[in-house]
């Protein structure tokens, strides 16, 4: 009975000494994603936000399209879940990465870990 309890007490403590080696690709492949929070608002409301988890070096339409029906043209949004824009009245889907304005489009832009995205549908006055 000594011996197995020997032998017990031995193979728990080699487990021990392994465990944390076999968490280190558990780790690895979580650095492959990356967290990014998207904001819609229709002018100065907030209709949606959703915190996705993406691949690394996602752009902000391919997120967008991960958590919403999108329709777009060359990067640029058009509609989103059923809201559209006018461009009669001048009405435009605008993004904003980390409160910064977007000189590219949304198929162009790459997002990074913990980025905020904003998209804004309102009237353009340019």
């Amino acid at each position: 009975m000594k011996r197995i309890a020997a032998f017990l007490a031995a193979l728990l403590m080699l487990l021990g000494v392994f465990a944390p080696t076999a968490a280190t690709p558990v780790q690895a492949k979580s650095t492959k994603n990356i967290k990014v929070t998207y904001v819609l608002k229709k002018n100065k409301k907030q209709i949606a936000k959703k915190t996705l988890t993406l691949k690394k070096n996602t752009t902000v339409a391919q997120g967008l399209k991960k958590g919403w029906k999108v329709t777009d043209k060359g990067g640029f949004i058009s509609k989103i879940d059923g809201h559209k824009q006018n461009t009669k009245k001048k009405i435009y889907w605008t993004f904003t990465v980390n409160k910064k304005q977007v000189n590219v489009s949304a198929d162009k832009k790459k997002l990074h870990n913990k980025d905020k995205v904003e998209f804004k549908l309102s009237k353009y006055n340019g």
